[in-house]
C-alpha cells in the first residue's frame, strides 16, 4: 500500500493544479445538485415491521384521517380567568374557525365539545388534523397557523404548538458548533507550530465535508433520510477530516525538520506512510459505519450510509487534494530552524511523550489493573440503560413543543402526553359480535391499574376499523408506561379469538418499539465490529494479540461513554451546565451509532499509535525501545486529533436537539476516554507486559494475509533536497527561503 501510495503522491503533486481544479468542480456540481434536488427530510424514526408502525400502516389503507398527522393547539387562559369564559371562549371559536381554512387541514376538534378541557378549566387543547402524515405537513402550513393563533395571544392567553405533525428537525452549523471548530485551529497551531499548517487541515476538511453533505442532501431527493442523518455526516466528516489531514501534515512537517529532506520527496513519504494509516483507519470507519445497515432499520442505515460517504470523501482528500495543496505550498511547509541550537528545545518535541511511555510502562500490571478498573466504574451507570425516543420535554425549554408538553401535563396529568392507540381491526369478526368486542376490549383497558381513561371507540367509515385513545397514569418516558404497552398487546390473542386484530401504536409505542428492535440488534452488531478489528488489524499489524488487545480496550471505551449517557441524561447529572431540559432514556439507536463511530474512530488512534511502534520494532528488534519511541513520535499528533474530535463532538452538546445532543456527549467523551486512557495509557502498558509476543503471528495465518506495509518499510531510500532552483516538477515550484518558512 505505501509504495502505491508513494508514487500516487507524486502524480498528484506533479498535477496539483488539475487536482484542485477538479475538487473545486466537483464541490460546485454536487452543490448545485444538493442545493436544487434534495428532498423533504423526515423528523420520524420509524422501524418497517413493528407493531406501531403495521398499525399506522393499517390507518393509512382503511382510516386515512385517522393517520394524518396533527398539530395540537394548547391554551392557557389568563390568571384569574377560565378558557370557557365567553370572552375566552368566543376568540378561541375564531382562531379555530381560521385554523379550519389552512391548506390540508381536514378536521379541527372544539374543546368543549371534544371535552379537551382540563377540570379546572385553565387549560383546554384542539387537534388540527391535516390529511398528510405527520412528516408530510407542510412547513407553510405550521407557520400560517402560528400566526393564526396570535389574536389568542394578543387577548392575554397562553398559546402552545404541540402534536406529532410539529417535531423539529435536526439542525447543525450555530456558534456552539463554530466554538469547536475555532477550538480546532486553535488546536492545530499550536501542534504544527504555524498558523498557515493549520489552517490546511481545516480547509480541506471543510471542502470535504462540503462535498459528502451537500451530496446527502443530493440523495435526500431519492430516499427518504432523517434530519439527523446529515447532522451526522457533518459532525464525523468534520472530526475525521481535520484528523486525517494533520496525520499528513504532521508527519511531511516532521520530515522537513531534516534539511537534506526535499520537500516533494517529504510529501510523498508522508502520504505513503501516514497516508497508507489514513486509508486503512479511514476503511475501519467507512466499514464501520456502513454495517449499521445489518441492524435492518432503515433510518439507522441511511444515517450510517451518510457517515460513511462523507469519511469516505475525507480520506480521498487527504491523499489527494492535500498532497497538491502541499506541493503549492512547497518549501514553504518547512519548519523555521531556530537562530541557536539549544538542547533544551531539541529534546523537547517528543520529550513529554517519551516520559509518558517510559512511566506507564515502568509498572504496566498495575497500569492496567488501574486502567481497567477505572472505567469498569464509569461503565456501572450503563446497567440502568433504557432506551427511547425524547419526547417533547426533552426538547429546549423555551420552545413551544416543551411548553405545550408541561401545559398538558398541568391540565390532564403527566400521562396525557403518553396517550396510547389501539387500532382494532373488526372486518374479519362477525357482524353481531363487534360491538361486543369493542365493548369488553373497552371495559379491559379501562381496568388496567396504570390507564386513567379510554376514549369513546371511533369506527371508520366502513366500520372495519376501530379506534380508541388511552390515557396512562404514568409519563411517556417511565418504564411503567412501557409495561403498559405491553399488557395491552396481551389483549390480542383474545381479539384473535374472535377473528380481529388489535395493535397499539402512537408517538410513545412507536419509541418503545423502535428501542426493542435496536436493543435486540445490539449483540449482533457489537459481535461483527469486534469481529472485524480482529480482522483488519491481524492484516495490519501481523499479530494475534495486537488486535485482542485493540478489541478489548474498544469494548471498555464503549461500555464506559455508554456510562457517562446513562448518568447524564437518564440520570440527571450535569443537566444544568449541559442545558438538558429533562431526564429520559437514552435515544434508542445511541448505542448502536456509538459503537459503529466509535470503533473506528478507536482503530484510527490503534493505527497511528501501533504503527510507529511496529515500525521502530521493523528497525531496532527492541520491544521497550519501540513502545517508547513508537509513543514519543506519535503522542503529540495523537493527542492533538483527540482534542480536535472533542472539540468538533464537544460543539453539538449545546445543539438545541436532544438527539444531537446526545450523540455529541457521546461521541466527546468517548473518544476522550478511548484517545487518552486508553489508547495512550493502557495500550502501551499491555505492549510491555506482551513484549517479543506482541508481534508473533502463526505462520500458516500468515502466509494467509495479504501484507499491506502501512509503516512504509519497502520505501525507496529519501532522496537529498534538489539544489534551489532546479526543476524538480513540470510545474513551477516555490524556491528555498528562509524567509518563507512556517
Amino acid at each position: 500500500m505505501a509504495s502505491r501510495l508513494y508514487a500516487w503522491a507524486r502524480w498528484m503533486i506533479r498535477r496539483r493544479r488539475w487536482v484542485i481544479a477538479t475538487w473545486i468542480v466537483l464541490l460546485t456540481v454536487v452543490g448545485g445538485l444538493g442545493a436544487t434536488l434534495h428532498g423533504e427530510r423526515t423528523t420520524e424514526f420509524t422501524v418497517p415491521g413493528v407493531e406501531a408502525q403495521q398499525a399506522q400502516d393499517l390507518l393509512k389503507e382503511k382510516f386515512p384521517p385517522a393517520a394524518g398527522g396533527v398539530v395540537r393547539i394548547v391554551v392557557a387562559a389568563p390568571e384569574g380567568k377560565t378558557v370557557t369564559d365567553p370572552a375566552q371562549q368566543q376568540a378561541l371559536d375564531a382562531v379555530l374557525r381560521k385554523a379550519a381554512l389552512v391548506p390540508g387541514v381536514i378536521t379541527v376538534s372544539q374543546p368543549t365539545s371534544a371535552g379537551t378541557v382540563s377540570a379546572d378549566r385553565t387549560i383546554a387543547y384542539s387537534d388540527v388534523r391535516f390529511a398528510e402524515e405527520a412528516s408530510k405537513v407542510e412547513q407553510s402550513a405550521k407557520d400560517e397557523l402560528s400566526t393564526v393563533v396570535q389574536p389568542l395571544r394578543d387577548a392575554g392567553m397562553q398559546v402552545e404548538l404541540g402534536g406529532s405533525a410539529m417535531l423539529p428537525e435536526s439542525k447543525a452549523g450555530g456558534p456552539a458548533e463554530l466554538v469547536g471548530v475555532v477550538l480546532a485551529f486553535v488546536i492545530l497551531a499550536v501542534a504544527l507550530g504555524s498558523v498557515v499548517a493549520a489552517g490546511l487541515p481545516l480547509v480541506t476538511a471543510l471542502l470535504g465535508v462540503a462535498v459528502g453533505v451537500l451530496g446527502t442532501l443530493f440523495v435526500s431527493g431519492f430516499v427518504q433520510m432523517t434530519g439527523t442523518a446529515t447532522v451526522l455526516a457533518l459532525m464525523i466528516g468534520l472530526a475525521v477530516g481535520i484528523d486525517y489531514a494533520l496525520f499528513v501534515i504532521s508527519r511531511h512537517r516532521e520530515q522537513l525538520s531534516d534539511p537534506e529532506m526535499d520537500w516533494e520527496e517529504s510529501i510523498a513519504r508522508a502520504t505513503a506512510t501516514a497516508g497508507s494509516a489514513v486509508v486503512f483507519a479511514g476503511a475501519t470507519v467507512v466499514i464501520a459505519l456502513a454495517a449499521l445497515s445489518i441492524t435492518g432499520i432503515p433510518f439507522l442505515t441511511i444515517m450510517g450510509l451518510a457517515g460513511a460517504g462523507t469519511v469516505l470523501i475525507a480520506v480521498l482528500v487527504a491523499i489527494s487534494l492535500l498532497p497538491a495543496v502541499l506541493g503549492v505550498f512547497g518549501e514553504r511547509m518547512r519548519p523555521r530552524r531556530p537562530k541557536r541550537k539549544s538542547k533544551r528545545k531539541d529534546r523537547t518535541a517528543g520529550a513529554w511523550g517519551l516520559a509518558w511511555a517510559r512511566t506507564v510502562t515502568r509498572k504496566p500490571a498495575l497500569v492496567l489493573l488501574a486502567g481497567i478498573v477505572g472505567l469498569l466504574a464509569l461503565a456501572l451507570p450503563a446497567r440502568d440503560l433504557r432506551l427511547g425516543l425524547p419526547s417533547y420535554a426533552s426538547q429546549p425549554e423555551a420552545s413551544t413543543q416543551h411548553k405545550s408538553y408541561d401545559l398538558l401535563t398541568e391540565g390532564f396529568g403527566p400521562g396525557f402526553n403518553a396517550t396510547l392507540i389501539t387500532v382494532l381491526d373488526t372486518e374479519r369478526i362477525p357482524q353481531n359480535q363487534r360491538q361486543a368486542t369493542v365493548t369488553q376490549l373497552r371495559g379491559a383497558l379501562a381496568a388496567d391499574k396504570n390507564v386513567t381513561a379510554v376514549s369513546r371507540p371511533v369506527p371508520s367509515p366502513s366500520g372495519g376499523v376501530v379506534v380508541m385513545g388511552v390515557v396512562p397514569k404514568s409519563s411517556p418516558d417511565a418504564q411503567a408506561t412501557t409495561d403498559l404497552v405491553h399488557r395491552m398487546r396481551d389483549q390480542a390473542p383474545k381479539i384473535a379469538d374472535t377473528g380481529g386484530s388489535l395493535y397499539v401504536t402512537g408517538q410513545t409505542a412507536m419509541a418503545i418499539d423502535v428501542a426493542g428492535k435496536l436493543g435486540e440488534a445490539l449483540p449482533l452488531f457489537i459481535g461483527v465490529i469486534v469481529l472485524l478489528a480482529l480482522i483488519l488489524l491481524a492484516i495490519a499489524f501481523r499479530s494475534i494479540l495486537v488486535p485482542l488487545k485493540a478489541a478489548l480496550g474498544f469494548l471498555l471505551s464503549v461500555g464506559a461513554s455508554l456510562g457517562a449517557s446513562v448518568w447524564v441524561f437518564q440520570q440527571g447529572h450535569l443537566n444544568g451546565l449541559l442545558n438538558v431540559a429533562a431526564t429520559g432514556p437514552v435515544t434508542s439507536f445511541l448505542p448502536v451509532l456509538l459503537t459503529g463511530v466509535l470503533f473506528g474512530l478507536a482503530m484510527d488512534y490503534e493505527v497511528f499509535l501501533v504503527s510507529r511502534m511496529r515500525e521502530h520494532y521493523e528497525h531496532s528488534k527492541n520491544p521497550a525501545e519501540a513502545i517508547a519511541q513508537g509513543v514519543s513520535s506519535s503522542a503529540r499528533v495523537i493527542v492533538a486529533a483527540a482534542l480536535i474530535m472533542v472539540a468538533v463532538f464537544g460543539g453539538f452538546i449545546f445543539n438545541e436537539d436532544p438527539i444531537v445532543k446526545a450523540i455529541g456527549f457521546a461521541l466527546a467523551i468517548g473518544v476522550f476516554i478511548d484517545a487518552f486512557i486508553v489508547r495512550m495509557t493502557l495500550v502501551p502498558a499491555a505492549m510491555a507486559l506482551l513484549g517479543r509476543r506482541a508481534w508473533s503471528m502463526p505462520r500458516w495465518l500468515d502466509r494467509l494475509l495479504p501484507d499491506v506495509d502501512i509503516e512504509g518499510a519497502r520505501l525507496p531510500a529519501a532522496a537529498p533536497a534538489e539544489p534551489a532552483g532546479h526543476p524538480q516538477t513540470d510545474e513551477k515550484t516555490p524556491r528555498r527561503k528562509t524567509s518563507t518558512r512556517v
